[in-house]
């Protein structure tokens, strides 16, 4: 494509790379797991989605319990958190019975291994969040804004440039810079200052937010990303769990950025819905009673098993490194909630109504 009609945006590099039909990554191989080129908190231990499955019974009391209503995962990777939410979620069975689970899925992969993980549970597989039906829902996005395309811009002495993936002269993908037509950015951004535009998340947040403002009903978005807006480049390759060349192989590694929660939060509230946060997950996890959570589970495990829990509390809660085999999430990973205007604040953002922090 790029031989034939020239250089070609980060976003569409982005969106070929990781969801062509025939090579991309998320249709053709199974990414999530030590097999694969990450890991997620639901696969780091059975406590995330527990939790998690505790808030969305808690916000479904708040909505007024109504049933039916749809229990919606965005890109639900094997299908733990999910599986985790439903078995918490037992202690409120009209939940259950209310629940009408819809996945979101573009991996047929992955939908297979979905189907092993939750198998007993009736799930509608959905390609687009366009395509899930209307009406009360409580919506689950775990590292999934990540995963969608971005722009970049730089500013330079010639004003403002995009950011391409092109060819050199050996015939390998390179970036390289075409100007906008537009000043530099902000007037006081340093020559070479990257500023990353993450249009296609917010065009996926103005959806989900129009339709919580129409209807009962929560979106919990996690993910790693700032809270408040900023610039400097975060774009990154992982395979095999290892930094990767973003150009090196397309459709072969993952391609993420950091989310830009403040302008997620700016596209809900400009459709009408209410949002809260974001704070960081191990302020949310805690506040969700990750370690009474932990302690109790210890009670009942083996040696091994308490080691395996207390690493995983580390993990997922404690501050830390935030890179290298064992990097903590805790601070890296921010939770934004956003709800209907009528919903009082969801579990884990009570004690800051009305406040973003």
């Amino acid at each position: 494509m790029i031989a034939a009609d020239g250089p070609i945006s980060l976003e569409r590099f982005m969106t070929l790379a990781l969801q062509h039909p025939r090579y991309g990554y998320y249709r053709t191989r199974l990414p999530i797991g030590a097999a694969g080129d990450f890991i997620t908190a639901p696969e780091i231990h059975q406590m995330f989605g527990e939790l998690i499955g505790l808030w969305a019974v808690e916000v479904w009391q708040q909505m007024g319990e109504p049933s039916p209503f749809g229990l919606v995962e965005l890109g639900p990777g094997r299908g733990t958190l999910m599986a985790d939410l439903l078995r918490a979620a037992k202690v409120r069975p009209a939940f259950l019975q209310a629940a009408q689970v819809h996945l979101v899925e573009a991996s047929e992969a992955l939908m297979e291994v979905q189907r092993e993980t939750l198998a007993g549970t009736q799930i509608t597989w959905h390609r687009a969040i366009e395509d899930i039906p209307e009406g009360p829902a409580i919506i689950i996005a775990n590292e999934f804004f990540d995963a969608l395309p971005i722009r970049q811009y730089v500013s330079t002495e010639r004003g403002l440039c995009e950011r391409v993936v092109g060819l050199n002269a050996e015939g390998g993908l390179c970036f390289g810079l075409v100007p906008t037509g537009a000043p530099p950015a902000s007037g006081q951004a340093a020559q070479g200052t990257v500023i990353e535009i993450g249009a296609a998340a917010q065009a996926v947040m103005r959806t989900l937010a129009a339709r919580l403002a129409a209807a009962p009903g929560a979106l919990l978005a996690i993910d790693y990303g700032y809270s408040l807006p900023g610039a400097g480049e975060t774009l990154q390759a992982l395979k095999q769990h290892r930094p990767d060349d973003p150009l090196r192989a397309p459709g072969e590694a993952d391609l993420t950025a950091h989310v830009d929660f403040a302008a997620l939060t700016r596209a809900a509230q400009a459709e009408g819905a209410a949002a809260h946060g974001p704070i960081s997950q191990g302020k949310f996890l805690a506040r969700l009673g990750i370690f009474e959570r932990g302690a109790a589970l210890k009670r009942m495990a083996t040696p091994a098993q308490s080691a395996a829990i207390d690493a995983a509390l580390a993990r997922l809660a404690l501050p830390g490194p935030e890179s290298g085999p064992n990097a903590s999430m805790a601070e890296l990973f921010k939770v934004l909630a956003i709800t209907s205007p009528d919903l009082p604040a969801p579990p884990g953002f009570d004690r800051i109504a009305g406040q973003n922090q």
